[in-house]
């Protein structure tokens, strides 16, 4: 498939997840926001940014709108504000985005910096707006004045914007650096695990003289480098924590404080610097090579640099040259640089040499990976273990653990070979039941705290720090706990899952919402209501019904208020969001008395009923017998097209091509197949997925012979009204059909394809229970 292909199913599939979470009653609200919401979350997951908080606001002037941003991060060591605001159009054919939209939005951005930082805003706008704690933050505190290195003004879009971006400028000393997140950037953030940084060091001036290691090898080629302290400076003041190695980021992070003994170094000695410091250990895809008369060999360019070692050195240079205004021109530092050749391995080569740079770390690497015992098991159990039906429904469904990024996307291909098949996968795993590791951390951090002996490890306000260092402590403190997961552990982690959001959606979104401080309010809400309840909550009760009843409900929303007011009325200077994220605010909240009636919850206090924990045999079984399902289920025509795809694309050998043969034999007759056999077709079907994930998307029509009439029926506005007229008196389609396809008809949605697909299937349904079209 081409690249253009790619992008334009992508698109397709954004804007659908956008009104997918619009339609349902977990967000509901405003596309723009919705898909700002996806946009950060996916640049989150590639280490991108952090901490990041929807928050619209916009100042309208005579003139026009002055000022406008959609959300923002600031980094938990208050150098990195991250500032967006979104393009978004939400057509169904991919739009070129104008050079003016995008010098209007860059404007925008940086007025409302400029407002916040410099005028009294924070007076102009009520302490309950989305954008209050941000303005009276960057108006009022000094550790972001003295702190803060870069602002990053980030547009993001759904369409594609292929002119220059906006040069970085400067306000009230703060460096403001422009950048485009179009679609194309999605969808490669998407696809991958970061987008590369490159790096121009001859076009910003530097000269970087480095020796090329002899010896011949496939995997990686080593340079030693020399870098002067002014061009590290000048790179980390552009790109910040995006320099360390994404698997060691959260560990290793940028502290900000600068290491006494670098700094005396830097300012008394700094021609010394080059033989006391150890240097810094990177990797990088690619480099560029030129012969230079003075210095030898140089690096000119560096694509895909990663810092995996040497962050302190790097941060203790730029601040002692930011605050102590110190001369860095003397300053040297020694770089082990390794490119990687081996692309196919890159991640995995980049992975190991991060793990052993910083061997002396209490945490490796390896700790963050998705490969821990602990996530394996984990998604087994989640892809073994039924949740039971919700009351008056037969219908069961899993809990979807992704352990990595993709995994839902690729088992929804794996199962569904057809529409039908996909639909009914949909339906047993629902979008809105798929969480990551993070969302457990955070789901289930939210719930108990921890402890190490006596020492508070894990709290609300850990939760409240964001996903990356949440699930830090996480890993740290609750999973090298578990030697392994079981089904009971799993069965009260998806209970608290269901506790957690449920009480988001009780919160609201605005306008409808206890506040703006759902991201504070929920977790401190239910830390508390566990620790006053002694821990005696009946998880197992949730689990069995996959609802918290409506007496609950009540308790909770009317907890959050009293828990959300306390903090609001306790925090220093109306810091609330600050405040929220240190052990002292927990420490304070927890032992104030709130107003609970714990009667009215008796029925779903203490255990229930004794439990079984499945062991590894059961869950083995049930994964074959899921994977027979699938196999079992693939039309004869399927298995020829794999053998003639296996033949043209030379990706299976013979042996392969004759068991995929065999195994086609088998399941027309419904013969059992072999282990070996059965492991064979299941890996040909990952192949499959990873080369050429449209190869088992088949048309209904082709495989289940369902009449052309019916697949091709002609969708207009005509045909919808009559539909809706017909659903008026019959009542027959759902609330949400009816109201999706009247959407439809007063333009509210555009009639595209993915429309007519579900209008198509509704003048199904009806004209099963008698609708005849005119």
């Amino acid at each position: 498939m081409s690249d253009i292909q790619e992008v334009t199913r992508y698109h397709k599939d954004l804007l659908e997840e956008v009104k997918t979470i619009q339609i349902s009653d977990e967000e509901g609200g405003w596309q723009e926001q919705i898909f700002t919401r996806v946009a950060v979350d996916l640049m989150a997951e590639a280490g991108e940014t952090e901490n990041v908080r929807i928050a619209y606001d916009e100042k309208v002037l005579k003139s026009g709108i002055q000022h406008k941003i959609n959300g923002y991060a600031l980094s938990d060591n208050y150098e990195t504000l991250d500032l967006f605001i979104s393009i978004f159009h939400g057509q169904q054919d991919i739009e070129r985005i104008a050079k003016d939209e995008v010098d209007k939005a860059s404007k925008r951005i940086s007025n409302f910096f400029k407002n916040a930082i410099y005028k009294d805003y924070v007076n102009e706008i009520e302490e309950s707006s989305e954008i209050f704690d941000l303005a009276h933050t960057l108006n009022t505190s000094t550790d972001i004045k003295n702190t803060l290195v870069r602002v990053n003004a980030i547009i993001l879009s759904d369409g594609i914007y292929p002119g220059e971006i906006p040069k970085s400028q400067t306000i009230s000393g703060y460096p403001i650096f422009y950048r485009i997140i179009d679609l194309n950037y999605l969808y490669n953030i998407s696809e991958k695990s970061h987008i590369p940084i490159e790096i121009d060091f001859k076009g910003d001036g530097f000269k970087i003289p480095c020796i090329q290691t002899p010896g011949l090898n496939d995997e990686y080629q080593s340079y030693l480098a020399i870098i002067s302290g002014e061009a590290l400076a000048n790179i980390y003041e552009r790109f910040g924590a995006r320099l360390l190695e994404q698997n060691v980021r959260s560990f290793l992070q940028f502290s900000g404080k600068i290491n006494k003994g670098i700094r005396t170094t830097i300012i008394k000695e700094p021609d010394m610097f080059l033989a006391f410091n150890n240097g810094i250990a990177a990797t990088a895809d690619s480099v560029e090579l030129i012969a230079d008369k003075d210095s030898g060999l140089v690096i000119s360019k560096i694509n895909d640099l990663q810092i995996v070692n040497g962050g302190q050195t790097t941060a203790s240079i730029y601040h002692s040259w930011k605050k102590d205004k110190a001369d860095i021109s003397k300053i040297f530092v020694q770089v082990k640089l390794s490119v990687v050749k081996n692309k196919e391995k890159f991640s995995e080569i980049v992975g190991r040499i991060a793990e052993y740079a910083n061997t002396q770390n209490k945490v490796s690497a390896s700790d963050l990976s998705s490969n821990r015992p602990f996530h394996i098991f984990l998604e087994k159990l989640s892809r073994t273990i039924w949740a039971p039906p919700l009351e008056g429904n037969t219908l069961q469904t899993r809990w979807f653990f992704e352990r990595a990024r993709g995994q839902y996307k690729n088992s929804r291909l794996k199962e569904g070979t057809t529409p039908s098949r996909q639909k009914a996968f949909d339906l047993k795993n629902p979008k809105n039941q798929v969480f990551s590791k993070e969302d457990l951390a955070k789901y289930i951090n939210a719930y108990k705290e921890a402890y190490d002996s006596k020492k508070l490890t894990i709290g609300p306000h850990t939760v409240v720090r964001g996903n990356q260092k949440n699930y830090i402590e996480f890993v740290k403190f609750r999973v090298d706990k578990v030697d392994h997961p079981d089904s009971v552990f799993f069965e009260d982690s998806i209970a608290k899952m269901i506790l957690f959001k449920t009480a988001e959606k009780l919160y609201g979104v605005k306008p409808n919402s206890i506040g703006d401080m759902r991201y504070i309010t929920v977790p401190y809400t239910l830390s508390w209501f566990n620790l006053k309840t002694e821990n005696k909550l009946d998880l197992y009760k949730i689990w069995k019904t996959q609802m918290i009843p409506e007496v609950f409900k009540n308790e909770l929303y009317e907890l959050m208020i009293q828990i959300e007011t306390f903090i609001k009325k306790n925090a220093p200077g109306s810091l609330y969001g600050e405040w929220a994220k240190k052990e002292d605010c927990w420490n304070i909240l927890k032992s104030q008395e709130f107003e609970i009636n714990e009667k009215s919850l008796d029925n779903y206090m203490g255990v229930s009923q004794k439990r079984i924990s499945l062991n590894e045999v059961d869950l083995d079984e049930e994964e074959i017998r899921q994977q027979n399902e699938v196999i079992y289920s693939l039309p004869n025509t399927v298995f020829r097209k794999i053998d003639q795809w296996g033949l043209e694309s030379k990706l299976l050998s013979i042996n392969q091509r004759n068991i995929v043969l065999n195994i086609s034999d088998k399941v027309r007759l419904k013969k059992e197949i072999t282990t070996i056999e059965r492991g064979t077709i299941i890996n040909i079907i990952n192949l499959l997925i990873s080369k050429d994930p449209e190869f088992l998307e088949f048309d209904e029509s082709e495989i289940n012979n369902v009449p052309e009439e019916i697949v091709h029926e002609e969708i207009t506005p005509e045909i919808i009204k009559q539909i809706l007229d017909w659903d008026r008196k019959n009542k027959r389609m759902k609330p949400l059909n009816y109201k999706y396809m009247h959407d439809v008809f007063t333009e509210q949605i555009p009639l595209g394809e993915q429309a007519k697909k579900y209008c198509r299937n509704n003048l199904i349904f009806v004209k099963k229970w008698g609708f005849k079209p005119v």
